[in-house]
């Protein structure tokens, strides 16, 4: 019986040590921001933002943020911000170029995602052809659709639409990388496919990115609906479900337009982990 103990204990261990071996260690998960464009003055916020006249009165600083994902080895965009250019909000370093400084090529980027299709989101995405677009179906569907012009410009998204490169029209919600640490989440209301962005942490723990499903701070506190919003209940509908999933995931929530949420995380270079 002894031995057998003996036996049983050491194919045991075996098991656990070969379960171990072959156990692949949790990837880097790291979050850094990019500066895409910022309003060269206060914007008043009491027109368009709010289909109940809200905010009458109210200046907001409002700025334009991309993202960098990594995950292990693989690299996400998360929105592209304001074209380069001689507009007033351009950025004063394209994507591309603050990249180069965290020493990522556009060729090592995995996925593009947009939270939707408008030109302050998209403005640099053509940059990115060898990566996976991941956009909102709804929002593909508008930029596939001549009808549509004048709602949302295809220009850039040119290299998707004519087959060039891969696009995954999402439905849904997209586990990016299929550990659940990076998830975009289906929020439709502001465009038909609106996508707003989880991303876990370790040190700092869950994030959560807006896209446009809130501008600023008070458009957020009061779920206010701008004007130009394509769905007013979706939108609710959407605010509400992003808001009880910041409260249980006890996230971070980062207002990609309001530069009072700039400093939520580490100034570029620097990543939150």
């Amino acid at each position: 019986m002894n031995s057998l103990a003996r036996f049983a204990s050491a194919t045991v261990l075996v098991a656990s040590v070969t379960r171990l071996a072959g156990a692949q260690p949790a990837p880097v998960v790291t979050l850094t921001r990019l500066d895409c464009g910022t309003s060269t003055a206060p914007t008043d916020v009491g027109g368009r933002m709010s289909d109940t006249y809200a905010y009458s009165g109210l200046k907001v600083q409002l700025t334009f943020s991309c993202y960098l994902v990594r995950h292990g080895d693989d690299y996400m965009v998360w929105d592209t911000g304001n074209p380069i250019g001689n507009a007033p909000s351009a950025p004063k370093t394209s994507l591309v170029d603050l990249l180069a400084q965290l020493k990522v090529s556009p060729d090592q980027v995995k996925y593009v995602g947009v939270s939707h299709y408008h030109g302050d989101h998209t403005g640099q995405v053509s940059q990115f052809p060898r990566a996976t677009l991941l956009i909102g179906k709804g929002d593909w569907e508008v930029l596939n659709d001549p009808k549509a012009a004048a709602v949302a410009n295809p220009a850039a998204f040119a290299n998707w639409i004519s087959g060039g490169g891969k696009v995954e029209p999402l439905a849904g919600d997209k586990d990016v990388f299929g550990d659940g640490t990076v998830v975009a989440l289906n929020t439709p209301g502001h465009t038909p496919g609106h996508h707003s962005l989880l991303v876990r942490l370790h040190d700092m723990g869950p994030v959560l990115l807006t896209g446009d499903l809130a501008h600023f701070h008070e458009n957020y506190e009061s779920n206010g609906v701008p004007t130009f919003n394509t769905d007013r209940a979706a939108t609710l509908a959407s605010l509400d479900r992003f808001k009880q999933i910041a409260t249980n995931l006890k996230a971070t929530v980062i207002i990609q337009h309001d530069a009072r949420d700039i400093n939520k995380l580490p100034a570029f270079p620097a990543a939150a982990k």
